[in-house]
């Protein structure tokens, strides 16, 4: 039997890096998969990907910032496959980047919409139809950036994503007893375009990869894996929970 045999998931920022890493490994895992993000063209081709490999998926395009699009994955995923189970609410954005003093305020609200507002949105729409099938898993991305180490120049991004956990620890205390388990994913570095942003030169990517105790970044089909592991039944006793999946980032001073 497979993971999440029988199981509706949605992701959010599934058209690359984690999240599309993560979709795959849903459908191949046995979930029935709502795909979202933002690129149509790159979400068909997930979908067309999936399907070939006997899996199922639908792609619904649109900004997570826009609570009628987290209104719509909830209805299509109910609409398409039943209802919903399971939800990695991934997409995300580094956003402006410079010390506080330089910052704009348009640049500080829209990484704190992007990054925190839309994990409110989609946890409003999905926990009533997990509820609905008896609870489910509903996972965010936050990171180790603003909760094991501060990075200069990366205020809204750390702000926003710091923020998940709190929402994750909240949620979780709210929901536990209906059998809905909410937990928080923190990568560390990771090889995907939001990655290869910060690590834009060689030279800036060995000093990041240096930074890890195992001296290299992830893959992201290893941070799925993480994921999956929260979804599934693996986790059944983790709830409120912010694990680090960062490759010793968080502890390594060599």
């Amino acid at each position: 039997m497979k993971a999440l045999d029988g199981k509706v998931a949605i992701v959010t920022g599934a058209s690359s890096g984690i999240g599309r890493a993560t979709a795959r490994l849903f459908a191949a895992e046995g979930a029935k998969v709502v795909a979202a993000a933002r690129r149509k063209q790159e979400l068909d081709a997930l979908v067309a990907e999936i399907v070939a490999a006997g899996g199922r998926a639908v792609a619904v395009a649109g900004d997570v910032k826009d609570a009628a699009h987290a209104e719509e994955l909830v209805a299509t995923a109910r609409e398409q496959f039943g209802g919903l189970d399971v939800a990695f609410n991934n997409a995300g954005t580094l956003g402006e980047m410079g010390s506080v003093a330089e910052v704009s305020l348009e640049g500080w609200l829209d990484t704190l919409e992007t990054n925190l507002t839309s994990a409110f949105l989609g946890a409003k729409y999905q926990i009533p139809a997990m509820l609905e099938r008896g609870g489910g898993a509903l996972i965010f991305t936050s990171t180790f950036v603003g909760h094991s180490a501060g990075m200069p120049g990366m205020a809204a991004y750390a702000a926003s994503k710091a923020g998940l956990v709190g929402l994750t620890q909240v949620l979780a205390a709210e929901h536990g007893a209906q059998g809905l388990r909410v937990n928080a994913i923190l990568p560390g570095g990771t090889d995907t375009p939001m990655g290869r942003a910060v690590a834009s030169t060689p030279e800036i990517q060995a000093f990041v990869e240096g930074l890890h105790a195992l001296k290299r970044i992830a893959a992201p089909e290893e941070i799925a894996r993480a994921v999956l592991y929260l979804a599934s039944e693996a986790s059944s006793f983790m709830t409120g929970a912010a694990m680090l999946v960062d490759g010793g980032v968080s502890i390594c001073r060599t």
